[in-house]
């Protein structure tokens, strides 16, 4: 495709530019190795100009009217419509994406551009009142600010008793650097960019070196084409071999985005913390599927297609794909039929073709990952009731059933088509399994014909979201996305996200004059 080697260059400050590093990232296609792209990586030297560059845009963008940022967004969303078949392709050549993978990711990125549409036009500001005219049956008078100012930030003009006026305003932190991964990469770079542009700040994105178009330069091109001015969004394609912790410790950035494994996770947060830098992090998961023993007939099929879609979407390598799937003993042997059958009907091969339910793993490595695991869980005892083979990247589905209760394998996050079985007697005990691991994931899921039921075990379960009669991979921008435990630390989407990208500055004014006792 022409536009993999038009876009695979760095982006700084509105320009397309090769990198100065002395080696290049070779970007394949996963399923057949075509080769898309060579990048001459990013130095050091250019991550400091993408930052510099950043830091220079970002005042005047934040002065921006809220309606001028928002119409950005808006723009990003109709561009992304008549671009949809590119992306679809891009997804496919680049990442092994199947179509129905794309489309999910699109729409994800479409809808968290049109809630920063919102964000950028509601900003947000506070009359505190002074302490002493807080009661002691109540919290006081503060008021919730409902117009917007010069700067797009909400401000409150009413005087506090007293004569002493306490005005708080929400201000953007200044540049964002974003961390991306490659298992949604254009989607993930959307879901931290747009809320930090959308709130006033800059942003530099270092995409995945597996994704460095579609986490990347189509990322770029997308705002630049909606009219974002030169210095806002910057990429720097290039890898910690060649700068370090560079990205992370420059002086500039306030707060670092990341999503990836929780072993690079854990590094980030050191480095950042020892520079006394927020994070906000989406970290490896092992995502639940809970089958509660009350589902009726109709109910069992649904959770089975749920199932399936929940394990098995982009071959089970994004953090919210469900890992392990909990069935109640009541319906289990029902449920494993169904299931089994379904995931041996799904195709595994070419993700352009439109019957692909199964494209390529990311890369060989990742591949010999899962294929070790799968071994690990056979030595183990555990059963296989669909053994899929490795040819290449491609991997084909395997479930599998019957692990030891202390197995390694249910503990840890399966980047690939595999599906673990685990049966359960009654709702305590799926809580308990749900919960058996270092990782709370940020999503889960319970099947049940009682609502209220299902509510009560999701309260109980340790992820940052869970779903009720649907699947664990349910994207929304106006709700929280966050994980639990050793999955994350922070919230995105949401009101969390304003509390990420912004911070707080309290202007006091004093309408009389103050007695100063010396």
């Amino acid at each position: 495709m022409s536009y993999f080697t038009e876009l695979g260059h760095q982006y700084i400050d509105g320009e397309w530019r090769t990198g100065s590093g002395s080696w290049d990232i070779i970007d394949f296609n996963p399923y057949n190795g075509e080769k898309l792209a060579s990048i001459t990586v990013a130095t050091t030297a250019e991550v400091d100009e993408a930052y510099r560059a950043a830091e220079r845009a970002q005042p005047g963008w934040a002065a921006a009217a809220p309606a001028t940022r928002a119409g950005v967004f808006g723009r990003a969303v109709a561009l992304i419509e008549e671009r949809e078949d590119d992306l679809v392709l891009a997804i496919a050549e680049e990442l092994g994406g199947t179509r129905s993978k794309a489309l999910l990711e699109i729409s994800s990125a479409q809808e968290q551009l049109r809630r920063a549409a919102l964000l950028a036009e509601l900003p947000d500001g506070q009359l505190a009142p002074p302490v002493s005219t807080v009661s002691a049956e109540g919290s006081g008078s503060g008021v919730r600010a409902t117009g917007g100012n010069e700067t797009g930030f909400m401000e409150t003009g009413a005087k506090a008793a007293g004569g002493k006026e306490n005005r708080v305003y929400r201000q953007p932190v200044g540049v964002v650097g974003v961390i991306n991964p490659c298992s949604f990469p254009f989607a993930m770079a959307i879901m931290s960019a747009a809320p930090a542009l959308a709130l006033g700040n800059a942003v530099v994105i270092k995409p995945n070196q597996n994704s460095p178009l579609t986490g990347g330069g189509l990322v770029a091109r997308l705002f630049e084409d909606a009219g974002l001015p030169p210095g806002l969004l910057n990429i720097v394609v290039t890898d910690i071999a060649e700068i370090g912790d560079a990205l992370i410790e420059h002086p500039v950035p306030r707060v670092i985005s990341f999503a990836g494994s929780g072993r690079v996770g854990r590094h980030i947060g050191t480095v950042a913390a020892r520079h006394l830098k927020r994070t906000v992090m989406q970290l490896s998961g092992n995502s639940t599927f809970l089958v509660l023993a009350d589902v009726d007939e109709a109910g069992l099929d649904h959770a089975v297609e749920s199932a399936v879609a929940s394990r098995f979407v982009h071959q089970g390598q994004i953090c919210t794909a469900a890992g392990r799937i909990l069935v109640d003993r009541a319906v289990e042997r029902e449920f494993t039929e169904r299931f089994v059958a379904k995931v041996a009907a799904l195709k595994t091969g070419d993700p352009r073709e439109p019957d692909t339910r199964i494209g390529p793993l990311i890369n060989s490595a990742q591949a010999d990952a899962v294929a070790a695991v799968v071994a690990q869980a056979l030595a183990e005892g555990a059963t296989a009731l669909v053994r899929g083979r490795t040819l290449g990247n491609l991997v084909e589905p395997t479930v599998l059933t019957g692990l030891p209760e202390d197995s390694a394998v249910l503990r840890q996050e399966i980047f690939g088509p595999v599906a673990l079985l685990v049966p359960f007697d009654g709702d305590d005990e799926g809580v308990r399994l749900a919960n058996d691991s270092p990782h709370g994931g940020p999503s889960a899921a319970v099947h049940t014909a009682d609502v209220e039921r299902g509510i009560r075990v999701a309260r109980r379960v340790g992820a940052g979201i869970v779903h009720i009669n649907d699947s664990t991979v349910r994207p929304e921008p106006l709700a929280i996305f966050g994980a639990g435990k050793r999955s994350g630390l922070g919230r995105l989407d949401g009101e969390d996200v304003v509390e990420v990208f912004t911070t707080q500055k309290w202007i006091s004014v004093q309408h009389g004059r103050t007695a100063f006792a010396l």
